[in-house]
């Protein structure tokens, strides 16, 4: 099944106009919604959509090469996987792209199955990764809606402590701990107390020193 039209986009990155218009035209076709640029300035003078994406980028580009606007992407913090395109098969060229994280490296002329791969790959690797931010950042507030006690008693346990070592260290009753951890449990939704220690991996929560 497709996906609906506001849900992902493909960003085209190339200088050269019949390129983006085969590009424009071949994403089209299969109901990917695509933007298309001449220059990389274009693109960051541009919003970027907050949904899935990709970008297929030129290697070369006028004013730099498709590989310094990726680090240029990365050094700002823009997550977003990149499809690169070259006239000529470069293999430094390419190792570098894949080494700093490229999805793909394809020389024109292209075949459009290809391209089509790749650009699902992307944008499925992008789905992921906010699928993944956004789980953490509900975690997060979650965490947030604990009682300080809570926050220690969670870290507490979820490091291996038993409640008794927790009520000694906290100098409170055991039934205390036990009150405080099973809060925590149910304001963190956690299924299980395995559950609950996955959870403070996530958070990178740690038993103080």
């Amino acid at each position: 099944m497709k996906e609906k039209v506001e849900n992902q986009i493909v960003l085209v990155v190339d200088d050269d106009p019949s390129v983006r218009k085969a590009l424009t035209y071949l994403f089209q076709s299969m109901e990917l919604p695509v933007k298309s640029f001449a220059t990389a300035s274009e693109l960051l003078d541009s919003k970027l959509p907050d949904l899935p994406s990709c970008l297929v980028l030129d290697i070369r580009l006028p004013g730099g090469s498709g590989l310094e606007f990726q680090e240029v992407l990365a050094k700002a913090g823009v997550q977003i996987p990149i499809v690169f395109l070259t006239a000529h098969g470069d293999i430094p060229m390419s190792v570098r792209a894949m080494k700093a994280g490229a999805v793909d490296f394809l020389t024109k002329p292209f075949r459009d199955q290809d391209m089509l791969d790749a650009v699902t790959k992307a944008l499925d690797q992008d789905r992921r990764r906010r699928a993944g931010e956004k789980s953490l950042s509900d975690l997060r507030q979650r965490f947030e809606t604990l009682t300080q006690r809570e926050q220690e008693v969670m870290a507490l346990a979820t490091s291996g402590l038993r409640n008794k070592q927790i009520a000694y260290q906290l100098q409170v009753e055991e039934i205390t701990v036990k009150i405080h951890r099973g809060r925590a449990m149910k304001k963190m939704e956690a299924r299980s107390f395995a559950d609950l220690v996955n959870m403070a991996g996530r958070l990178g929560i740690r038993r103080a020193a």
